[in-house]
């Protein structure tokens, strides 16, 4: 994957940014030149810039302001006829949108045309301050580099894949002696082989337990392996072939890591048969014990392979992607099919634009899931791609083999496909019943707490000390779908002058910290922007832990930003600390 970084050959940053605009505009850039002495690589020379001269009256106190397709349009003349990536900025620095285009000039040439865009385009080109640009040898690596930058930014205005959590996969080491079999995520820096991915982790723990049945590989630390002196409880129930003790010799456990890696690379028919030989041998040689240990591993194999669900017969490692629309939402389902086997299936609910096509859903989806994942040589997909030759190219030359995407019509692919959009239906379905009983639940706190309008941004804080030592504050977010777990926030209390256990004091703490960065970095203003998961950037809801006294040291904490429109209130424990029994305290009432 690409960075923005210049490379001889490559993708070249054109610094067309903050700066050069700050020098049309006249004001210092950060070396505090002029503008007559801007640079002409940096940005647009100021013989271009088109902007009044200031008549030095005291009453103007800066250039006008400049609106968004003003912006882009000096950006037009400077760009190559080639193809690249640009991002669009907004007042503040943050990406509103990652685009690619073939040609960089032309492309973005079409958003400063008054009139004939959506409102989504033109409130994206309204709000558009600054551009910047990269350059790239070929559109395949424009769509690649435009798949790695929006993982990364989250502009607000992209189609946006969420709930991208790191799929596992099986590792079989072979950096030590005797070999380990363990469940791995994250980068894949340890020498092995690495079989998936699969759906889950359940998926992942059945087949590890069905190759310790079957070829009795350990599964210990090396730690562990080399502090053994008599087996463990794992080779007692004839789980483990203890190689740490000498119970196997090398040369056979050696061939169990070899048949195992045939067994997970699809040879699982030619696993069994020699199994199935060896057990026929020992029976004929009167080794019933031997054709015994032998018959339960064929029966692991066996029972691995009938609780895997579908495994298709003619697709061998695929996987399988289908989409489906409901009330301007997508559900999208993946369905895994590694060595002949269904390793699980999951579902994503990307974040877009009501307004957009499934196709182009399924496009942006499709380049932004294999931007961090190994692509199987056949990709089926429910819907033709806007650019499908070209997103094949894109996969195929980051993965280094021939990518096939395919939308089936007939046969067992096409049952496939039909299989994995029934569970894209059905799982769009339940999560719009959940939407609407948290819709329900939301509606029901707003009148509890007599608020104007639904809350869609709650914010918990709480306190926790041991003994009043090691203080630490915590932030809990949820939203109109429920908890947004990547919003939490952890905050180490810093202050000295805290007595301890001083939960009036760690609250101010924590809640100053909080509020004193989102209004240096979001104005109220600015606070209905989506952070990329759903919600809002400012709180419509606070919920404290704690009585009248945390209550009013969280006041006068946002009196003091001068915050008055968020909602606050403190939850106490009820009599007798019972659950459900809780009193609720706000600003100007009684409790209740």
């Amino acid at each position: 994957m690409m960075d923005d970084r210049p490379e001889e050959g490559g993708p070249t940053q054109h610094e067309i940014g903050a700066a050069s605009l700050a020098d049309s505009q006249g004001a210092p850039a950060d070396d505090e030149r002029a503008p007559s002495e801007a640079d002409p690589q940096l940005g647009v020379p100021p013989e271009t810039d088109g902007l009044p001269e200031m008549d030095g009256s005291p009453e103007v106190t800066g250039p006008p302001q400049v609106t968004g397709p003003q912006v882009i349009e000096r950006f037009v003349a400077l760009l190559p006829n080639h193809p690249g990536v640009y991002r669009m900025l907004g007042r503040d620095g943050a990406v509103l949108y990652v685009g690619k285009a073939r040609n960089l000039k032309k492309r973005v040439q079409s958003y400063c045309k008054t009139g004939g865009h959506t409102n989504r385009i033109a409130l994206m080109v309204s709000l558009t301050a600054d551009m910047e640009f990269v350059t790239t040898r070929t559109e395949t690596e424009a769509l690649l580099l435009e798949a790695n930058l929006i993982k990364q930014l989250k502009p607000r205005f992209n189609i946006i894949l969420r709930d991208d959590k790191s799929f596992p996969y099986i590792l079989l080491r072979t950096d030590h002696e005797a070999p380990q079999v363990l469940k791995h995520r994250g980068a894949r820096t340890a020498k092995g082989h690495y079989f998936g991915p699969f759906a889950s982790a359940g998926a992942v723990n059945r087949t590890l337990n069905t190759l310790q049945r079957a070829f009795l590989l350990r599964s210990c630390t090396d730690s562990v392996y080399d502090s053994r002196t008599r087996p463990c409880l794992l080779f007692q129930i004839k789980r483990c072939s203890a190689p740490c003790t000498g119970e196997i010799d090398q040369p056979t456990y050696d061939g169990l890591v070899e048949e195992a890696v045939k067994f997970l690379r699809g040879r699982s028919t030619e696993t069994q048969t020699a199994l199935s030989a060896q057990m026929q041998a020992a029976a004929d040689t009167l080794d019933f014990e031997r054709a015994a240990q032998l018959r339960d591993r064929i029966r692991a194999l066996t029972y691995v392979q009938s609780h895997q669900g579908i495994n298709p017969a003619g697709v061998e490692e695929c996987d399988v992607i289908a989409a489906h629309e409901t009330a301007g939402q997508v559900s999208i389902q993946v369905f895994f099919f590694r060595a002949g086997q269904n390793w699980g299936n999951r579902a994503f609910f990307p974040k877009h634009d009501k307004s957009q096509q499934i196709d182009k859903v399924l496009e942006a989806f499709v380049g932004q899931f294999y931007d961090d994942k190994p692509v199987p040589a056949l990709v089926l997909i429910s819907h033709t791609l806007p650019q499908q030759p070209l997103m094949g190219e894109a996969l195929t030359l980051k993965s280094e083999h021939k990518v096939s995407l395919h939308v089936p019509q007939r046969g067992e692919k096409r049952d496939l496909m039909d299989h994995a959009l029934a569970n894209a239906r059905e799982a769009l379905g339940r999560r719009l019943a959940e939407k609407s009983s948290q819709s329900k639940l939301l509606d029901g706190l707003a009148e509890a707490f007599d608020l104007e309008t639904r809350p869609e941004r709650i914010e918990v804080y709480d306190n926790s000390h041991i003994q009043g030592a090691h203080a630490v504050g915590a932030m809990v977010v949820a939203g109109p779908e429920g908890f947004v777990k990547n919003q939490y926030r952890k905050f180490n209390i810093k202050s000295e002058d805290l007595s301890p256990g001083d939960d009036f004091g760690m609250m101010r703490e924590v809640l100053t910290r909080r509020f004193a960065r989102l209004v240096k970095s979001k104005p109220q203003d600015d606070g209905n922007e989506d952070t990329g998961d759903g919600v809002k950037v400012w709180p419509d809801l606070v919920l404290i832990d704690g009585g009248q006294g945390q209550l009013s040291a969280a006041r006068a904490i946002l009196e003091e930003f001068g915050i008055d429109d968020i909602a606050l209130v403190g939850i106490a424990k009820g009599r007798d600390r019972n659950a459900g029994r809780e009193e609720f305290h706000q600003p100007g009432k009684a409790p209740f």
